[in-house]
């Protein structure tokens, strides 16, 4: 006769790592995404060394694999983006003051609008759609496919190899990337301003440079160049570590773009913050700064 078998019920102590693991869940994924991010940066130095995976790298984020106009490389998104941009800038810009007898003023906001917010959101943003879910589908695809670990049976480090060549390939492709895009939104603006408005060119670029000082360029391509490391990095992250089959990398790079974006706003207002939080101002002379505000009331009443 066989013997009734009965269900092990669990101990005290696997009850409680059970609810401790439901709770501390979050932590622990969030402690395991900042210990892989120190890691990526202790290893930026050993990752310098492939040098041609970098490149082919860079190839690839710029103007895209295989052709140079069907490749539809990060190149002409970004471009693209910033340019019809611009011209929202331009065209909202130059009507919101022309109500007000300010038109003059639109160059003003071409020169803070694009340089402080706008451009480097839309690069950031660009790049986590673009270069990043191909970051995170790429990885994801060597893991489920066993790649990853074929590389460190070799003796190749995976982690460096894959990892840190693509912040090094992000990091360098962001300045070119971003003058770029700069260019784009301020040629734009410009044009529908001054073609489109029939604003006088001279007046556009009288304000335009005297509220553009030199600092907010470094600022903004500062701002730009973290956007590309944090993003290079989650997206890395959700690829090296993604599971579960294709399915698993689909469910992986959609995550991998939602924390990307909302982290790229986060950075921007931190950075915005940091950088113009203390006084919204322009270099005019010297070491003088004058309120955008003031000098606008005083043309004004004038």
């Amino acid at each position: 006769m066989a013997t009734p078998t009965t269900a092990a019920v669990p101990s005290f102590t696997d009850d409680l790592e059970e609810r401790l693991g439901r709770r501390l869940g979050p932590m622990a994924t969030l402690y395991d995404q900042f210990a892989f991010y120190g890691r990526v940066m202790r290893g930026l130095p050993q990752g310098w060394k492939y040098r041609k995976e970098i490149v082919a790298l860079i190839s690839d984020m710029t103007v895209g694999a295989g052709a140079l106009i069907i490749g539809g490389g990060m190149f002409f998104v970004i471009f693209a983006m910033s340019f019809f941009t611009g011209t929202q800038v331009g065209l909202e810009g130059f009507k919101g003051l022309q109500q007000i007898g300010a038109e003059a003023f639109t160059g003003i906001i071409s020169s803070v609008a694009n340089t402080r917010e706008i451009t480097p959101l839309i690069a950031g943003i660009a790049l986590a759609a673009q270069v990043g879910a191909g970051f995170t589908a790429q990885l994801g695809a060597m893991r489920i496919s066993d790649e990853i670990d074929a590389l460190d049976v070799m003796g190749v480090d995976s982690f460096t190899y894959l990892v840190t060549t693509r912040v090094w390939a992000a990091f360098i492709t962001m300045i070119p990337l971003y003058l770029a895009a700069l260019f784009a939104s301020f040629l734009a603006t410009e044009l529908i301003v001054t073609k489109f408005f029939t604003l006088s060119p001279g007046v556009y670029h009288h304000y335009f440079n005297l509220f553009l000082p030199p600092i907010d360029i470094v600022f903004s391509f500062g701002k730009a160049i973290m956007f590309a490391i944090a993003v290079t990095l989650i997206h890395c992250y959700y690829g090296y570590y993604a599971s579960g089959g294709p399915a698993g990398v689909g469910t992986a790079a959609g995550r991998a773009i939602r924390v990307s974006i909302v982290t790229v706003v986060l950075l921007n207002l931190f950075f915005s913050l940091v950088f113009w939080g203390g006084k919204d101002t322009a270099r005019i002379v010297g070491s003088a700064h004058i309120s955008i505000v003031g000098i606008g009331l005083q043309h004004l009443v004038r």
